[in-house]
Formats: structure tokens, C-alpha cells, sequence
């Protein structure tokens, strides 16, 4: 089958290289992809949200299936989108739009977990015109004080405020404001959380489903995490954490009830669903859903999955995903990514790299923010290369990681030091 893979990230690059990998795949486009994808696969020159351009390459290239691969185009709509296009024919592994409001709305997701009893903190919604109330809602809490924009705020919309006044000014931003434009026209405030963060991927046909590996990334820029949210710096995959009696409370009290609970809505869920989890004292709880995989985790989940991509693809297309026997690379699996100087926040583009030879066959390059300038390889993001390693442990797996940073090179190269710490001092 010929696959059109929807994206230019890490993600994208990681979903190709295993796609090519495939028996079941012959051709595999990348839109419009990245230096990296560009070695492996066929870039092309399509914004994943101009729909009508995406119909008619489906149609000129006999395209049987498609993957967005991050959250815009399936917030936007593109699975109905297709479903009334001449290429209806086309298989979109992913969610309609409606479903897609797990990750569109924060409100949305919310109200979804309370209606089908799954364990998230407790939340309230306001709007401009009710910012009086959210500030006394806020009154009622104790700090620190989380907010979160209702939408898609390209990862940035999640406010943590350690005092009530930071809290009332992060309001005033959001909702009077429009700091994240239409995304904060609504704000969801909910109670904080203490524990460590995971998260948990499945791929459902609509009828059934099946488990990825788990993982946990690191967002913030700094060590100790520390400094501004980022898109992700490092991921590790598995978590020392998920013993199996754990892993059977998060298919119970989450995974089980969220597909039910769409079932119940007569929406037949078909695509990635990302659980965003945080371990609260040995209880899984929901920080939020995303409707595809995330990054950098999928530059961890990928490499250990061992089956074959295509013929997942396949077998959701008819239906029988629940026959797959997920098979599973028992080794650690690490990534840290090289970042632009300045990233998250102002940062220059176009810098010349070289990336050199791997310095054991444990580890592998997923371009993210790279293009090509005629026969160079130039920066054109904030978050450039995931360096992903296998090991037999977390420390041997980051030993083989940092050392593939070390035969990067570009202007202004920046990336944490201490991706995992906190995952070895449990294994201690």
C-alpha cells in the first residue's frame, strides 16, 4: 500500500523510518517532512491543513492510507473532510473532528472523564465575561494554581502559577488578553497534582485497541527541570514505575472507560490516542489526552515496537486490530534532543550542520527542525535533532544518546544533560 505520512517533526520522521521498514508498504510521501525524512521517503511540498491540496494528491498518487501525524489537521477536521471528498476511498488513521476534541478542548476532555468516571483533578471553566468568578474560584484553591487555554496553543497553553497574584495576572492574559488567541477564549482551571508524569499510547480501529509502550519526556528547557515549557526535550521508554499491577489500574480506570466512553458517544475512535498521566501515590490519573503520539515520546515508542507498521495499519483499515500481538523490545530506549540557541523562546533558523557517524549501531538520528539548502542541511526549527539509543539500562541507553550528541554540530547547539536522572534514582 502507499502511505502519506502529514507533518515535518521528529514524530513524522520516526512514523517513515518505520514505515519503509514495512512489507506491507511499497511508497511512503512525507508532507511536506524534513532533511531526515527526505533521505528515506518522498517529501512533498503540502501544508497538512490544506485539505483540498492533500484530496488531490490522495487522488493523483493512489494513496490507500493516511497519517496526520500531529493535532491540527484532526482538530480541523480533515478525517470528515475526506470522508465527503472524492477520495473517500482514502483510509485516515485518525480521529473525526468531534473525536478530536479530546485534545481540541480542555474543557471538552474534561466534562468527557467526569461523564465516564475517570480520574483527573477537579476543574471549573470561565470566560471573559465570567473572570470575576474565575478569580474567586481561584480563592477557594490553595497554590500553586494550574490554568490551562481551553485550545491548541502549540504546547504552550498550560500555565502552572506559583502565587494567587501570578494567577490573576495569567487570567487577565488569557481571557482579556487573547495570549494564546482563540485558544485561551476559554480557560480551565483545575486543582495541582503531585507525582511523576508518563505517558501511555494506543492505536484503536474503532473497535478495538491495542497498548504501545509507555514513556516519559522531559518538557522544560532547563536541568532540574527547570525554565519554559518546550516541545520536549528527551524521553525514556520504559518507566521503572509501570509494574504490571500498575499497568492494569490504567487499563481499568482509564484506557478501558475512554474508548467505552466513545463507543457510548457513537463515535467510533480510530487513530493514536496519547494518555497523559501523572502517578499520584499509586493512582493513575488523566492530565490530558491527545489524539496522536507524541514527541518526543514517539522517538522512544517507535524503535521498541517491533511489529510491523503497515501491517497495523492494515489491520485497523479492516477492522482486526485486536488480533495483533504487540511485540515489544525489552530494552531501554532513550532520546535527547539538540535544540536551537535561544529555544523556546527567540532563536535563529538556517544555521549549517553536520551530523557525524554514529558512534555505535545502538543509535539512531530523527531529524525534527532540519531542511535542505541545495546539498547542506540547515536548522529551520527550534527543536533540531532527537539523538535516540538503545541500552540495557537507562544509563547505558543515555550513555549511547549523549554520544550521538556529540557528533552533531551547528551553531548555538543546546540540549539537557540530565534527561532520566530522576528515572535512575528510582531503579537506586
Amino acid at each position: 500500500m502507499k502511505v502519506l505520512i502529514l507533518g515535518s517533526g521528529g514524530r513524522e520522521h520516526v512514523l517513515a523510518w518505520k514505515a519503509v521498514q514495512s512489507k506491507h508498504i511499497s511508497d511512503v510521501f512525507v508532507a511536506p517532512g524534513n532533511a531526515g525524512t527526505d533521505e528515506i521517503a518522498k517529501n512533498v511540498d503540502l501544508k497538512p491543513t490544506d485539505f483540498a491540496s492533500v484530496v488531490d494528491f490522495c487522488l493523483e498518487h493512489s494513496i490507500d492510507v493516511l497519517v496526520p501525524g500531529n493535532e491540527d489537521p484532526l482538530v480541523l477536521g480533515i478525517v470528515d473532510y475526506i470522508a465527503e471528498s472524492e477520495a473517500n476511498n482514502v483510509y485516515v488513521f485518525g480521529p473525526n473532528k468531534e473525536a478530536a476534541q479530546l485534545e481540541g478542548s480542555k474543557e471538552f476532555a474534561k466534562a468527557f472523564m467526569a461523564e465516564n468516571n475517570i480520574p483527573t483533578a477537579a476543574y471549573e471553566a470561565f470566560l471573559a465575561e465570567t473572570i470575576e468568578d474565575a478569580k474567586s474560584y481561584l480563592r477557594t484553591k490553595a497554590a500553586p494554581y494550574v490554568l490551562k487555554a481551553d485550545g491548541l496553543a502549540a504546547g504552550k497553553g498550560v500555565v502552572i502559577a506559583q502565587t494567587l497574584e501570578e494567577a490573576d495576572r495569567t487570567l487577565d492574559e488569557m481571557l482579556l488578553d487573547a495570549k494564546f488567541g482563540d485558544a485561551s477564549s476559554r480557560v480551565v482551571i483545575e486543582d495541582f497534582i503531585t507525582g511523576v508524569e508518563f505517558s501511555i499510547f494506543a492505536m484503536s480501529d474503532g473497535d478495538n485497541y491495542i497498548i504501545l509502550p509507555e514513556a516519559k519526556d522531559y518538557k522544560r528547557i532547563g536541568e532540574g527541570d527547570t525554565g519554559l515549557n518546550t516541545g520536549g526535550m528527551g524521553a525514556v521508554s520504559p518507566v521503572p514505575f509501570m509494574t504490571p499491577d500498575f499497568m492494569q489500574k490504567v487499563v481499568d480506570q482509564v484506557i478501558d472507560p475512554t474508548f467505552k466512553g466513545l463507543r457510548n458517544r457513537s463515535n467510533k475512535y480510530v487513530g493514536f490516542v496519547f494518555f497523559g498521566l501523572i502517578n499520584d501515590n499509586g493512582q493513575p490519573k488523566v492530565i490530558e489526552y491527545n489524539v496522536r503520539m507524541g514527541d518526543p515520546e514517539t522517538e522512544v515508542v517507535f524503535p521498541r515496537l517491533k511489529n510491523d507498521f503497515g501491517e497495523l495499519l492494515d489491520l485497523a483499515r479492516n477492522g482486526k486490530l485486536g488480533s495483533a500481538k504487540v511485540d515489544i523490545d525489552p530494552r531501554t530506549c532513550t532520546t535527547v534532543f539538540t535544540v536551537s540557541g535561544g529555544y523556546p523562546e527567540t532563536y535563529e533558523k538556517g544555521k549549517s550542520m553536520s551530523i557525524g557517524q554514529a558512534p555505535n549501531n545502538n543509535i539512531l538520528f530523527f531529524h525534527a527542525g532540519t531542511k535542505r539548502n541545495g546539498q547542506e542541511v540547515v536548522t529551520s526549527g527550534g527543536r533540531v535533532l532527537a539523538v535516540t539509543a538503545f541500552g540495557s539500562d537507562i544509563q547505558e541507553a543515555l550513555q549511547n544518546s549523549y554520544s550521538g550528541v556529540n557528533v552533531i554540530e551547528f551553531e548555538g547547539k543546546n540540549y539537557r544533560n540530565d534527561i532520566g536522572e530522576d528515572l535512575m534514582a528510582m531503579t537506586t
